[in-house]
């Protein structure tokens, strides 16, 4: 039977109770914000012992269906004070649903501030024990450690020295299959791990047995339907697999929707030297991996193993924000500056958009120049990474930056930083800023596809017209997408591809005996929206924060002189469903 694993860090106890009756059609998002909606007090501070910190994998994690290999954190995010979820690739949703865990859930915090603890899982069940081997090192050495102590297969969870100094741009990382890391990323998810003083959780699934299928025959059938429709889109089964999620820098440039120089321009003139195209050159030319996976079992494989001019690792997993963030909003024009500061973050183990975002603001603020890459890096290391005065208040995010040294262009919704595209280019994913729960998140519907990408339709971008409904409907889409533990660029054949998205209800079918419809699938993305939104409005977070900041009505960006001017009671309607 399903296993829930409650791990309370107030007296170290460990209880492994059966999954609830009710929980059986819930994995991944759903799940986790199910049991933050039911259990956290909306008003906690999430930093403190009433917070919990849920992970959880996918309904189809462990099983063969191509591009299931994320899981999902969730918590009450410290940066936006928001419900959060946020789902990673990695080993460690496999190997959960092979375990037949359906949660985690740690709740408390101890009462020493001193004090850490690693999280043992394995076919035996749960170890908790004191931690001081891997206190005060970053996330690489502490793969390092796991390693040497407890077999390189083991999969982990583990926080830096962020997450431990409790900083907001703090996230989670885990371990991918070769041996570097992916991350759960946003809202500040590293620092409620860090206040429940878990430095890392192994993951042991020696011992166990493939996941059960109720129909294999059925499962096998409708898997390859499903990856044949991957591979068979020129998104997912073209450009992602070459040219990375960068492939997006010189479409948005094109169309004047790149945030540049802290969102003053929606085109940057060297786009050329930041973009997909030229990292491919450069990866092929150094011998490095221009396609790859996050995950086992991944079809697109849109990741990249980038290596620096003398053929050694540099970063891998090298995306579009990111790049975006520093090559164009901060003007960094050099690409292996940037990879060197991607490697950093992936070690301190803080947000690689959140933490762009927030240097673009301290650019503005005159903490530093535009442009200086080198700068960056030193601040990353010796002030965010050594937790100094002015590191901390770095490490608090781009609002705080901006209230900090009262600079007024300040790019967030709900105190997280925007990423990537501008609103006012691309007005399908300004709605999305602006309503979804999570804080600003292209990834919680993105209209881009549709906007941009012409997936699933067109809508004009630069319109008002449509774009509600449309993130709307992508936003429902997602949350459901989230919860299966499925890659969320699965999105696009399953909006071209007429056979895609029945072939996942088929395997999830076949995986549990169900009977899902269409139907059931958009009701559960629907429940979890809503789920997620009344916690939103007992926490105090209202329709008064579903906007985008002031500056994007003031200021018109070229090349289409266009200003955000979406009406506010429009954007209201978007939770009429």
């Amino acid at each position: 039977m399903p296993k829930v694993i409650r791990v309370n860090m107030t007296d170290l106890s460990v209880r492994i109770e059966e999954a609830p009756a009710a929980w059986a059609g819930l994995g991944g998002r759903a799940l986790t914000s199910t049991v933050v909606a039911a259990e956290v007090p909306p008003t906690c501070h999430p930093l403190g012992p009433n917070n919990k910190l849920v992970f959880a994998p996918g309904l189809l994690s462990g099983t063969a269906a191509g591009n299931a290999g994320r899981m999902s954190a969730g918590a009450k995010s410290p940066l936006t004070g928001t419900i959060k979820e946020s789902n990673a690739g990695g080993t460690c949703g496999r190997m959960l649903g092979r375990l037949d865990i359906k949660a985690i859930i740690i709740e408390g915090q101890p009462a020493s501030t001193d004090a850490w603890y690693n999280i043992r899982i394995s076919n035996e069940g749960v170890v908790v024990e004191p931690e001081t081997e891997t206190v005060g090192l970053n996330n690489f050495a502490v793969l390092e450690s796991v390693a040497r102590r407890y077999g390189e297969d083991k999969g982990v969870i583990t926080i830096g020295s962020a997450g431990e100094n409790l900083m907001l741009i703090s996230n989670i990382s885990t371990r991918d299959p070769e041996g570097k890391l992916r991350s759960f990323g946003r809202g500040g998810l590293g620092a409620v791990m860090g206040s429940k003083r878990v430095k890392f959780i192994t993951i042991d699934q020696d011992g166990t047995r493939p996941v059960p299928l109720v129909d294999s025959a059925a499962f096998k059938a409708a898997n390859m339907v499903f990856t044949k429709a991957l591979k068979d889109h020129p998104v997912s089964g073209q450009g992602l697999p070459t040219y990375g999620t960068a492939v997006l820098v010189n479409i948005l440039h094109e169309i004047g929707g790149l945030p540049t120089r802290n969102f003053t321009s929606g085109q940057c003139e060297h786009h050329d030297m930041i973009s997909g195209e030229h990292m491919y050159d450069t990866i092929v030319a150094r011998g490095g991996e221009p396609t790859h996976g996050c995950s086992l079992g991944c079809v697109i494989q849109c990741s990249q193993v980038y290596n620096d001019k003398d053929g050694k690792y540099l970063t891998s997993g090298f995306e579009y924000e990111t790049i975006w963030a520093f090559g164009a909003d901060c003007l960094i024009d050099n690409l292996d500056l940037i990879a060197e500061c991607d490697n950093v973050m992936d070690d301190l183990g803080v947000d690689s958009i959140e933490t762009p975002v927030m240097f673009g603001v301290a650019m503005e603020a005159g903490i530093l120049k535009f442009g200086d890459g080198k700068e960056v890096l030193r601040l990353l290391r010796e002030e965010i990474g050594k937790a100094t005065p002015l590191g901390r208040v770095l490490g608090g995010g781009t609002a705080l930056v901006g209230k900090t040294y009262g600079v007024a262009r300040v790019p967030v919704v709900k105190g997280q930083g925007i990423p990537a595209y501008d609103p006012r280019s691309v007005k399908g994913i300004g709605v999305t800023y602006a309503t979804t729960t999570q804080g600003a998140d292209h990834t919680a519907g993105y209209a881009v596809a549709t906007n941009v990408l012409n997936v699933g339709g067109k809508v004009d971008p630069l319109s008002n017209v449509g774009q509600v409904e449309l993130s709307r409907n992508l936003q429902i889409a997602t949350a459901a997408i989230d919860s299966t533990g499925l890659c969320l660029f699965i999105a696009f054949p399953a909006l071209d591809i007429a056979e895609c998205l029945p072939a996942t209800v088929d395997m999830l079918n076949a995986r549990f005996g169900t009977k899902l419809t269409m139907d059931d699938v958009v009701g559960l993305g629907k429940t979890v929206l809503k789920l997620e939104h009344e916690f939103n409005l007992a926490a105090g977070i209202g329709p008064e924060q579903d906007r985008l900041p002031e500056f994007f009505e003031l200021e018109a960006i070229a090349p289409h002189n266009v200003k955000w001017d979406m009406d506010q009671k429009e954007l209201a309607t978007f939770w009429n469903f």
